[in-house]
């Protein structure tokens, strides 16, 4: 007769993982440089980063994270990560963690918006997914590409001098691309500009990243001074059309970030011919669920991205490198390790840079392990009975 199998077909299908305790910390991430800085005078010099936890019926755990960059830069902030954390987490106890699409679908239901809030929870679920698949998430995600990616290095706003000498370093540590931050005085971006594009050789990318930071007058002035110069030119505006506006001005290649937060974003700079790279950010698409259709959207129509997050530690980088792992080499314009940047590790056999590249491990899910000793107590915890407890006298 050969093998039967002796489990009633309807166990089999009501069987399913469940959500029992979600825990969430937070953590202080301090900077190698000591402070970081961009447009309009903004500046952070330690990240206020949040992990989720997430345990299950069949003794999986997840872990996710996430990290704004700072109150000033998207509208997502720190203590309103924890604050969204502390609503939705309650909701999904008993849920499948590996159901990936029907927890997003209730998170959106179930919380207007506020898609960095959601991003921990379902990074955390894909780690769970791969665990249980016995895959690394990138695996899950289309497949590896390549031994490794290459990554680009962040050049903190300071004098033309100063981020000249940045460059300097972190070329002989390997890294080929770099981001300036731009978008202060528009002459003194000039000069920053000019100033590192001599030093750059045969294969280094030069980006000038004004974070929203230029008015138009100001964007025209300066895409206007360098167009003889090999440099893409990031989000000079704050407005999407304005970023348009100043992209009809140039033949330079032109990227858009801050503006390109879901599909319909993409499609409409797509059909604009507002951009030539677009930047995808985990957290602000909501978690690697919808960062990977968008992804996947963008290699269908032919554009290039930068897969990233808006900032965070081991976990982040985790996220992102096994975003930035799967996607087709020629489509990735580049990422980056947001644990290099700062002083605190908060997880075991995270991904870390070696010569300007980074690869994942071969291990199941994201294929690290939280340092529960460097995590502390929790924030707050919610478990099986649906309820909410604090561990810290901060106000949320």
């Amino acid at each position: 007769m050969g093998w039967v199998n002796e489990t009633p077909l309807a166990q089999i299908r009501e069987k399913k993982m469940k959500i029992t305790n979600i825990t969430t910390y937070q953590v202080d991430l301090p900077l190698h440089e000591g402070n970081y800085n961009w447009s309009g005078g903004k500046s952070v010099d330690v990240f206020d980063s949040t992990v989720v936890i997430v345990e299950t019926d069949e003794g999986y755990t997840g872990v996710g994270e996430i990290c704004p960059l700072g109150p000033v830069y998207l509208p997502s902030f720190a203590r309103g990560a924890r604050a969204g954390l502390a609503e939705l987490s309650p909701l999904l106890i008993g849920m499948d963690p590996t159901a990936l699409e029907v927890l997003n679908r209730h998170m959106d239901i179930n919380l207007k918006g506020h898609p960095y809030v959601k991003s921990a929870l379902d990074v955390a679920c894909w780690d769970i997914l791969g665990q249980k698949a016995g895959l690394p998430v990138a695996i899950l995600l289309g497949g590896k590409y390549g031994s490794n990616f290459k990554l680009y290095r962040a050049i903190s706003q300071e004098s033309p001098e100063a981020m000249v000498k940045k460059v300097e370093k972190y070329k002989n540590e390997g890294y080929t691309k770099f981001q300036l931050k731009v978008g202060g005085d528009y002459q003194t971006d000039i000069e920053r500009i000019h100033a590192v594009a001599k030093i750059m050789e045969k294969g280094d990318t030069l980006v000038a990243d004004a974070n929203t930071g230029w008015l138009m007058h100001d964007a025209a002035k300066v895409v206007a001074a360098v167009r003889e110069l090999n440099v893409y030119i990031e989000q000079p505006c704050l407005s999407y059309e304005e970023c348009l506006n100043i992209r009809q001005r140039t033949s330079l290649p032109f990227i858009l970030d801050e503006n390109i937060d879901g599909i319909s974003q993409i499609l409409r700079g797509y059909n604009d011919r507002a951009m030539d790279v677009v930047n995808i950010k985990i957290s602000k698409f909501g978690g690697l669920t919808k960062a990977r259709q968008a992804r996947d959207l963008c290699v269908s129509i032919g554009l290039a991205m930068t897969i990233e997050d808006t900032w965070g530690g081991d976990i982040v980088t985790a996220a992102i490198a096994h975003l930035a792992h799967s996607t087709p080499t020629n489509f990735l314009f580049s990422s980056t390790d947001f644990n290099s940047y700062v002083t605190q590790s908060i997880a075991d056999d995270a991904p870390q840079r070696q010569n300007g590249c980074l690869s994942i491990n071969q291990r199941p899910g994201l294929g690290i392990t939280a340092k529960m000793d460097v995590l502390g107590d929790p924030y707050f915890t919610c478990d099986s009975n649906e309820s909410v407890n604090f561990f810290t006298s901060q106000e949320l």
